[in-house]
């Protein structure tokens, strides 16, 4: 343990590990600000798949997407390899707190991850789409002995993530990992910040209660990932006006995580 937590320290403190992982942030933010971007059409009535796989298909078919699609990736793995390496090196001397931070620093990588596997697959000529994966997954559990009671397990503890970054929008609970300027800067970033989170808690909680009306309608169509969480959010009355809202909060988020490259402890 001491090994591995001597080559995570070793990790986070080199120079070029930390430019990569704020890289990451940046791809990131791209990928929000593109996501943002196609929800815009389907709040209009619109087609397109406003998800991670829409995304990496249109940075894909724009001018040098391949390389920017690399880009992702490595970002990405670099990012996550510092929420491993910060899950290693929890601090916090309460033991269920520092646990907590474990959980939370893996369970980040691991989304940091299933995103960059998914530009990998675009970036070498493959496609996926995530709301056929969230129905194949679906109908998979339903057709297995306690599958329905993992599937609205699921779908509640991707409603709980949701609800946390609404409730982190909210609290600002994200000002304590940055760094960041005073004055006008400060409250600007702080202010996307908020909006940007509690639109994608919203978009994420949606989904989760998704996974749920599937389960418990027995329907996996219902499962339609974050695609089928806008979609969703559009049928609802004022819906396209909601889809709106959340898609700009989308944009907004992925500029915070450009400021969030910038001003980020690491």
């Amino acid at each position: 343990m001491t090994t591995a937590k001597n080559a995570a320290r070793s990790a986070t403190e080199s120079p070029v590990f930390r430019t990569i992982a704020r890289i990451g942030y940046v791809v990131l933010g791209v990928l929000h600000i593109v996501i943002g971007a196609i929800a815009i059409p389907v709040a209009m009535g619109g087609g397109g798949e406003a998800d991670q796989g829409g995304a990496m298909e249109a940075i894909r078919d724009s001018p040098a997407g391949v390389v920017l699609l690399w880009a992702i990736v490595i970002g990405l793995v670099a990012l996550a390899a510092w929420q491993i390496a910060e899950a290693f090196l929890a601090r916090d001397a309460d033991t269920k707190k520092k646990w907590g931070h474990r959980v939370k620093f893996a369970g980040t990588a691991v989304v940091y991850l299933a995103i960059a596997f998914t530009a990998l697959v675009y970036a070498l000529g493959g496609q996926s789409d995530s709301s056929q994966s969230s129905q194949s997954l679906s109908a998979q559990l339903m057709a297995t002995t306690g599958g329905l009671i993992l599937l609205v397990l699921i779908g509640l503890i991707v409603l709980a993530i949701g609800i946390a970054f609404v409730v982190r929008g909210f609290t600002r609970a994200f000002e304590k990992h940055l760094d960041l300027p005073a004055g006008a800067v400060r409250t600007g970033i702080v202010t996307f910040g908020v909006v940007g989170y509690v639109a994608k808690g919203v978009a994420v909680a949606v989904t989760g209660v998704l996974f749920v009306a599937a389960a418990l309608t027995h329907d996996p169509e219902k499962a339609g990932g974050l695609d089928g969480a806008l979609h969703a959010l559009a049928e609802l009355p004022f819906g396209p006006v909601i889809l709106w809202v959340v898609a700009a909060g989308l944009i907004i988020y992925g500029l915070f995580c450009f400021a969030r490259a910038r001003y980020a402890r690491m």
